[in-house]
């Protein structure tokens, strides 16, 4: 399979008070709420202060930090809705430094609802303004289409990072999802740059996971991260619990290889 390579970051810093990053794969089941749940979680565990704003109405980044379904809890959804202020929804998690704009099962409606408003790309952009100084890192958890609600982290953020499981299937989404970036630049925001493709749910047993990896290195280069993260069991098991992995099990191979995440995404 073959992909043309990523356009090399641009030299001119980014303005920013926090780093905005766009966690996405149309795919499903690649390890992009894992993702953004763990590497939030070590994120601050390196005392940078970090949101995990839930785009995906299916909530699971909010479940996943121990944010039981609750039709009274205040979402995202409102922020679209009804132009609550963003500030007002956020909650803490056990873990300190890390907190959690949640979403729920009402982020469907606001995606038909987005659809009237002429500035719709523009909402969550909006809307994370006045939260930019409070934070670090802010993490976009997307739903695993290209909808409106993706279009939104998008525009908002800064760089993308793309989960792709060590499968063949899962590379067949990759080209759309960058010619969506790319017509995202021409169109609605000239600065969204790659943060990097992320190789999830290794298993260096298998042949297959290796030659995905190669292909992925021959045409990406150094856009893929050198951490990779492993099939584990106890990395399965802790969204169950609520509970991000270095909670649920700080000694495991998926604790070890978020924090190494981690650690490479704050030296970029």
């Amino acid at each position: 399979m073959r992909f043309a390579p990523l356009p090399a970051k641009s030299e001119a810093p980014l303005i920013s008070l926090s780093r905005t990053i766009a966690i996405a794969n149309q795919k499903g089941g690649v390890g992009k709420t894992t993702t953004a749940i763990n590497l939030g979680a070590s994120l601050a565990a390196a005392e940078m202060k970090t949101l995990l704003i839930d785009c995906d109405p299916q909530a699971n980044a909010s479940s996943g930090l121990g944010l039981r379904k609750d039709p009274r809890r205040r979402s995202l959804y409102h922020a679209f809705a009804e132009q609550a202020s963003p500030a007002s929804l956020i909650q803490p998690t056990e873990l300190p430094g890390l907190d959690v704009l949640p979403s729920d099962r009402n982020l469907v409606g606001a995606a038909v609802e987005l659809l009237a408003n002429d500035r719709r790309e523009f909402c969550l952009k909006e809307a994370l303004q006045p939260l930019r100084e409070r934070y670090d890192f802010i993490l976009l958890d997307c739903p695993p289409a290209l909808d409106i609600l993706t279009v939104n982290a998008l525009t908002a953020a800064e760089t993308l990072l793309i989960p792709i499981q060590c499968e063949y299937f899962a590379l067949e989404g990759v080209s759309e999802l960058l010619d969506t970036r790319l017509r995202i630049r021409r169109n609605l925001n000239p600065q969204l740059e790659i943060e990097g493709i992320l190789l999830t749910m290794f298993d260096d047993r298998t042949n297959l996971t290796h030659q995905v990896a190669q292909d992925l290195r021959d045409y990406f280069g150094s856009q893929v991260f050198k951490t990779v993260i492993p099939r584990n069991v106890r990395l399965a098991e802790a969204p169950s619990h609520g509970k991000p992995i270095i909670v649920y099990d700080i000694r495991s191979r998926g604790a070890e290889s978020y924090l190494e995440l981690a650690k490479e995404i704050m030296k970029k």
